[in-house]
């Protein structure tokens, strides 16, 4: 077997912001206080300015007036920055170098991005020729004088130096792959060149998606937030999992590619269910689970189940977490799930199998208060399989 290493992870930044990131999953709720109040007791507290940029909406003022009102029923003093492809009758180049619109985004405690489009985010602060405008200057001088950048959905995906950019369905990016300029495109990289991005994940099964961009670009560690969720980054890369679902972790410092196989493929990745209230340390690694958790760590030898664990779709809502938990706490040591497309599309007889073990470093935690797990260190493997055709018949 020819196989190839994932690429070497590019160097973390000696001279780190001293920030934080609020990393939302999208489809953040109004009553989530857990989210809104940390985005504005970081920029703060009470009366924080916080810099509302919406310029990845269809609709900028309607989005911003919108997340300028949420903001400041938590205590915030938010404003608008008028700077967005599609506000009207504004010329978007222009507002990114106006000495006015950049003294207002310095004035702020707090950036916060709203979703929509993140490629109108990118197009809106970086120049033609990729630099940063005096607009995005203003923001990271925010984020390294110790603001917050907080973004969801869209404002989640510019937070790596790679986002998805017009990204096609999960599994035809597995059949297809991935291309720079037209899946994936630059982020602004707010957390970093070492670590990618992903969001509204559990939902969408996009935890899949993430892989083969992770390989394309040399990320050893990607992070992947629910909706409704956030994850924190601080200055000392501390993540910590907030509101309503989790995060994965995805780890392909082990993994490995096999290029004589010709669909993707890989083998050895790690993966890592981060729940609500867990934290995780982006430099030494270690993992604190949530004070419901703590006492509670999972005994392998006293399994809770012992069905055998199989979806034949691990790419829908949640499937991937619902396997997660089923098989940490199960006598199983492996557990299998099925991806497979419309017989109609143009690989209808291409699918993948998603092979998830426990090894001795796999461990689970499960809380006092719910039924919720989280689960650390996983192995994934992930290879293509043949569906026969027609998939099934009328009997």
């Amino acid at each position: 077997m020819q196989a190839v290493l994932a690429a070497p992870a590019p160097a973390v930044p000696a001279n780190a912001p001293q920030g934080t990131l609020v990393i939302i999953g999208g489809g953040l709720r109004a009553d989530n206080a857990e989210v809104w109040q940390r985005i504005v007791d970081l920029a703060g507290g009470k009366g924080a300015r916080i810099a509302v940029m919406a310029s990845a909406s269809i609709n900028p003022e309607k989005s911003g007036a919108s997340i300028m009102a949420k903001l400041n029923q938590y205590g915030a003093d938010a404003f608008f920055v008028p700077l967005g492809v599609k506000l009207a009758n504004s010329d978007y180049r222009k507002a990114a170098e106006d000495p006015a619109i950049v003294t207002q985004i310095k004035s702020a405690s707090g950036i916060y991005f709203a979703g929509g489009d993140q490629g109108r985010i990118t197009q809106a602060l970086l120049r033609p020729d990729g630099s940063r405008t005096a607009a995005l200057e203003a923001i990271w001088s925010v984020y390294r004088n110790g603001g917050v950048i907080a973004g969801s959905s869209a404002g989640a995906a510019i937070m790596s130096t790679t986002m998805f950019y017009d990204a096609r369905p999960v599994l035809d990016m597995l059949k297809m792959g991935v291309t720079d300029g037209r899946e994936i495109a630059p982020g602004l990289g707010f957390i970093g060149s070492d670590v990618f991005v992903d969001q509204h994940l559990l939902v969408r099964g996009r935890f899949a998606r993430m892989i083969p961009v992770m390989l394309k670009k040399g990320y050893h560690i990607g992070l992947g937030i629910d909706e409704n969720s956030a994850m924190i980054v601080d200055a000392k890369r501390e993540v910590e999992v907030i509101g309503y679902s989790g995060a994965l972790l995805i780890d392909l410092s082990g993994a490995i590619s096999d290029r004589g196989v010709k669909n993707f493929n890989i083998s050895n990745a790690a993966i890592s269910y981060l729940d609500r209230g867990d934290k995780f340390n982006l430099i030494t690694k270690a993992f604190t689970p949530s004070p419901d958790k703590a006492d509670n760590k999972l005994d392998p030898n006293q399994p809770d189940m012992r069905e055998p664990v199989f979806t034949n779709d691990i790419l829908g809502n949640n499937a991937v977490l619902d396997l997660m938990g089923n098989l940490i706490d199960n006598a199983q040591q492996e557990a299998i799930g099925i991806a497979f497309g419309n017989p109609r599309d143009p690989y209808p007889d291409l699918g993948f199998e998603f092979r998830f073990s426990k090894t001795v470093n796999s461990v689970g935690y499960s809380s006092t208060e719910a039924e919720a797990y989280s689960v650390l260190k996983l192995r994934l493997d992930i290879r293509p399989i043949q569906l026969r055709q027609p998939l099934y018949r009328y009997k």
